[in-house]
């Protein structure tokens, strides 16, 4: 009996780390190995490939446009329906996924998304197109809360961290490749595949989660205990947000009834939303969770990391477009410096951060400083600028953009002991999605209001000093003065030309005012990482024989 005795008592301490320090693992995950890497990669295709068809037919929305005959404004609400339904859906996505497993979840979800694809080109109206689109945007917004469920779920401790990089990819690789994308498939293949794109690829990535990712069970009696009301207010609060977003600076803001009917119905049904998630025994996301200090850092820069680097892609972009004229595939370069490297840089921040000894704060904040280093040097942007001059810009981009994101995933993400996976992952992913919407609304607001007033300070001067240079005489009279007889349309002709050098010179300034600000935002991220969140290690495989806490 004593030898026995003292055979097994050792036994409940060699169980209890395994108790206290992590969950049981269900019967249902299989052991790790390439069956598993083949599934995560499939959940991480079909992430991109939702990915590549929102910011593809965003990017090609001028030539989706031209050939479907859809006017302007018409345009705005395609793009509008689409994400509101996409950030919406990943706030629910949780709950659900947990309810018809993962693995049927997300087949069931990739699949919708790509057969939604075939009629799109040819949707008899706008209506109808909107309507499809919006049924698209929900299915794709699903995959994105189970790509970081699946990485921080399935892949063993030691490397959960490179998961949280190949869950960066949908916020750094994936953007940035829109661009050329869209370039490729206009120019080279036709503008159906705009659409069609998502077909080939979603049903690679179907066989790949059909053949690795675990079976888990089915839980159906969870509607038993269903948040009906969390859904009635938080989807359309969340859609009439981020519409308002979107729409915003179209529509003049609150001189517009829509916007401010979407505002006030949109926030009142948004704090009753949050009021029931902290409420109801069953929720969405745990509002508790912003009590964290880490929480609270790491979901704010989220939101303001996005946004940077969003605007930062979207200003060279825009100036290539609107000064020199570039089309997206003159244009694409650009994005592929800052898109390709990640395939590189990702794994190398990861495996950085990985490290015990390296505190994931201080990546944070070097990255911030690349960034702002970036926007300085933007503030030189003048009308002779070519995409050359960009090269620098985007450079630093390539280690700014990995080393903000990944360190502020890892803060938001390994906070939580895996029970709160769920809950983590639809607040994260809805305010990634949301950061989208807040860096399209502020790039509308701050372009217009500084080109509006570059452009009135520059008429201003020239009528101020117009009498004081009209002994110099006007060179664009004299260049133009041989084309035409009419003397009359001569001079409508130097009109034109002159407040074209007007709007270039304005919109030049305005941009280079949002890269003014971006400096001031990065290093205030920077900061605020530095002092607000704690230290967080990256997890390990707990030791058979550690000491329970």
């Amino acid at each position: 009996m004593d030898a026995a005795t003292t055979h097994i008592s050792p036994a409940p301490e060699a169980a209890a780390p395994v108790i206290h320090a992590a969950p049981p693992v269900p019967s249902y995950i299989p052991p790790f190995g390439l069956r598993t890497v083949i599934g995560c990669l499939g959940v991480l295709m079909a992430v991109h490939i939702v990915g590549f068809n929102e910011h593809v037919t965003q990017i090609g929305l001028a030539d989706i446009r031209g050939a479907m005959h859809i006017g302007h404004d018409e345009g705005t609400w395609f793009i509008t329906i689409y994400e509101a339904f996409n950030i919406a859906s990943m706030a629910f996505t949780p709950w659900f996924y947990a309810t018809f497993s993962i693995y049927r979840f997300a087949i069931f979800m990739t699949a919708i998304a790509a057969l939604l694809g075939i009629p799109a080109p040819f949707m008899p109206d706008v209506t109808s197109l909107c309507v499809l689109r919006a049924f698209q945007g929900l299915a794709s917004g699903c995959l994105p809360p189970i790509l970081m469920t699946v990485m921080l779920k399935y892949l063993p401790p030691q490397i959960r961290v490179f998961g949280i990089g190949g869950y960066a990819m949908s916020a750094t690789f994936g953007p940035n490749l829109g661009l050329p994308l869209e370039a490729f498939w206009f120019e080279h293949v036709g503008w159906h595949w705009l659409y069609w794109e998502v077909i080939p690829m979603s049903a690679v990535a179907v066989a790949m989660m059909a053949y690795g990712l675990p079976r888990d069970p089915v839980h159906l009696e969870r509607f038993k205990k269903f948040n009906w009301l969390g859904v009635l207010t938080g989807l359309p609060s969340i859609c009439a947000l981020v519409t308002v977003l979107y729409q915003g600076d179209r529509l003049d803001w609150f001189r517009s009834p829509l916007i401010i009917n979407l505002t006030f119905w949109g926030m009142a049904a948004f704090i009753v939303f949050v009021i029931n998630e902290a409420c109801h025994p069953s929720p969405f996301f745990k509002v508790q969770y912003w009590k964290s200090r880490n929480i609270q850092s790491a979901l704010l820069s989220l939101v303001g990391i996005l946004a940077i680097c969003s605007l930062l892609s979207e200003i060279p972009a825009t100036y290539l477009e609107e000064i020199r004229g570039y089309r997206p595939i003159q244009t694409a370069p650009i994005s592929l410096v800052v898109a390709l490297p990640q395939l590189i840089m990702l794994p190398l921040i990861a495996a950085i951060c990985n490290s015990r000894k390296v505190d994931c704060r201080y990546i944070l904040a070097g990255g911030m400083l690349c960034l702002a280093a970036a926007s300085w040097l933007g503030t030189w942007l003048t009308p002779d600028w070519v995409r050359d001059n960009f090269y620098i810009i985007q450079i630093l981009q390539v280690f700014g953009q990995p080393m903000t994101v990944i360190a502020t995933l890892m803060l938001a993400a390994l906070t939580l002991g895996p029970a709160d996976g769920p809950y983590i992952s639809g607040m994260v992913n809805m305010l990634k999605g949301l950061a989208n919407a807040v860096a399209f609304a502020i790039f509308s607001v701050m372009t217009r209001r500084r080109e509006q007033y570059h452009s009135a300070m520059l008429l201003d001067h020239h009528g101020n000093n117009g009498l004081a240079l009209q002994g110099m005489g006007n060179p664009i009279g004299q260049q133009l003065s041989n084309t035409s007889p009419d003397a009359g349309h001569v001079t409508h002709n130097t009109l034109e030309v002159f407040h074209t050098f007007i709007h270039e010179q304005a919109l030049v300034l305005g941009l280079a005012d949002i890269y003014y600000i971006l400096i001031w935002v990065c290093l205030f991220f920077a900061a605020l990482n530095l002092i607000l969140p704690r230290r967080i290690y990256p997890p390990s495989a707990p030791a058979a024989t550690a000491p329970a806490h």
